[in-house]
């Protein structure tokens, strides 16, 4: 213990040198303290106890200073991190509003379309609700003409029944049993010919003695063959011939059709017929001869892809030439594998009742077949009403020409060795063609050539070149009519 004390006061003098002398004493309990005295280049002497107290206060004093102005950092510190926050807040709550403004204008953008879909649904309602007006006020107007027809029909049965009974009285010869109230069962019985009865023998012995619809050589290419062949303008038109009447209301108003260049397997006997009544028109009867087409036994029925529009159709080469219902759109259609080969937009062209003959039938667009090929009639905004010819291209509907007349629509027109010809009523009993229009020279004059309505109300005229016949239909009942020419 003592080696140890000794070495340990041998350090410290090793130390601190001799500038540091060593004291050695007993303490209380008899132990030996020894001690050293280092001499402070500072200090002259040690405080006294008031000093360390007053120096002890002033540390303390600048404890609490130091320990204030920490609390007040720390204080401004939590401020600027709440300022910090808010201004993170701020910029997220920004970024969320503009979130949310796009959504709102995403939602009001799919509003808008969705209003203008439903705006176009209800202006297609409107027009299909106008459509439908319309044809209902067409069938009512039928209705009623039918209902006086009927009132007529019974009038004049009850007087053939009277004028039979005066007949049986008095005993004239009898050539065949009389009409009963069977034989007149309406539009039902009408197209059924009994082909053994005297009536029907005698037509066909007229047609036979007339040559109706005999072929004629074709010469529908150019306007120099058309001038080389018997072409020439109209001066005469003979009285109709009917070949047909229509089973029902559907066929009040409609097209009767025979191509005047035909291909096989169809003939110039092979007709072709569409009632025109109604929203939807599809069906096209097709007849094998003349015979069939009499009889009212159709060898075939199209049901035409599209919906045919107004009465202005014709066939031409073995295709059935229309315009798509409630459109200018041109349609060409192969009768023989039976679709659709072309479609054209007729430029300009007014349609849906813009410039229809004045009897009506979305008859805005008419088609027309003479020596010089396929023709459409019609007219356009910049005419106002005047007709517009067009010669088109019957492979490819492109307009190949066109002339503007200074002649307005009236009841029906067609064309004869590439002249336009309009008929100036529709219904009136003393109806003429009144106009000519001549496409070599652009000219037009008037005319009054009589053209004779036999049942009262004229739908249709289309001229057929090969038989050298106008084909009408006239209330239900299907006509032809000869024609002569002048010699050009």
């Amino acid at each position: 213990m003592e080696v140890t004390c000794l070495l340990s006061v041998w350090m410290v003098v090793g130390a601190f040198g001799s500038t540091a002398p060593l004291h050695k004493m007993n303490d209380q309990a008899g132990r030996c303290i020894y001690s050293f005295t280092v001499h402070s280049a500072n200090e002259a002497r040690c405080a006294d106890q008031g000093e360390a107290m007053t120096a002890i206060q002033a540390l303390q004093q600048e404890s609490k200073a130091q320990r204030l102005e920490l609390v007040s950092a720390r204080a401004r510190l939590g401020l600027l991190e709440n300022l910090v926050n808010q201004l993170h807040g701020n910029q997220a709550g920004k970024d969320a509003s503009l979130s949310v403004v796009g959504l709102v204008q995403t939602e009001v953008e799919s509003l808008m379309r969705e209003q203008a879909q439903q705006n176009a649904q209800v202006s297609r309602l409107e027009s299909t609700i106008s459509n439908l007006l319309l044809d209902k006020s067409l069938l009512e107007e039928d209705k009623r003409q039918l209902q006086e027809e009927k009132e007529e029909l019974g009038q004049r049965l009850e007087i053939s029944v009277q004028d039979i009974a005066q007949l049986r009285a008095s005993q004239c010869p009898q050539f065949g049993e009389a009409p009963t109230m069977d034989s007149f069962q309406g539009s039902r019985e009408v197209s059924k010919w009994n082909t053994e009865h005297s009536d029907y023998q005698e037509l066909q012995s007229e047609l036979a003695d007339s040559h109706l619809f005999q072929k004629r050589p074709s010469t529908s290419h150019s306007v120099a063959e058309a001038v080389e062949s018997d072409c020439g303008m109209l001066v005469w038109i003979g009285e109709p011939v009917t070949f047909h009447r229509a089973e029902n209301i559907a066929g009040k108003y409609g097209v009767w059709m025979r191509d005047p260049d035909p291909v096989s397997p169809y003939s110039h006997e092979t007709t072709w017929r569409i009632d025109t009544v109604g929203t939807n028109v599809r069906q096209v009867f097709e007849y094998y001869n003349t015979d069939q087409f009499m009889k009212g036994y159709p060898s075939k029925v199209h049901m035409l892809p599209r919906s045919i529009e107004s009465t202005g159709a014709v066939v031409y080469r073995g295709f059935l030439y229309f315009q798509r219902r409630n459109s200018k759109i041109l349609v060409k259609y192969d009768l023989k594998i039976e679709v659709i080969t072309v479609q054209k937009e007729l430029p300009n062209a007014g349609y849906h009742g813009q410039f229809p003959y004045s009897w009506g039938g979305y008859t805005d667009i008419d088609r027309a077949v003479d020596e010089l090929g396929l023709w459409a009639i019609y007219s356009t905004e910049n005419a106002k009403g005047a007709i517009v010819l067009s010669k088109l291209d019957p492979e490819t509907l492109e307009i190949e020409q066109i002339w503007e007349t200074n002649i307005r629509k009236q009841s029906v027109a067609f064309m004869i060795c590439g002249s336009l010809y309009t008929i100036s009523s529709y219904s009136s009993p003393e109806a003429t063609v009144n106009f000519i229009y001549r496409t070599s020279t652009e000219t037009s004059e008037p005319l009054n050539i009589r053209f004779e309505y036999r049942y009262g109300y004229n739908s249709m005229v289309d001229y057929n070149p090969a038989g050298r016949k106008l084909l009408a239909w006239d209330n239900f009942n299907m006509v032809a009519y000869d024609v002569k020419l002048s010699k050009m």
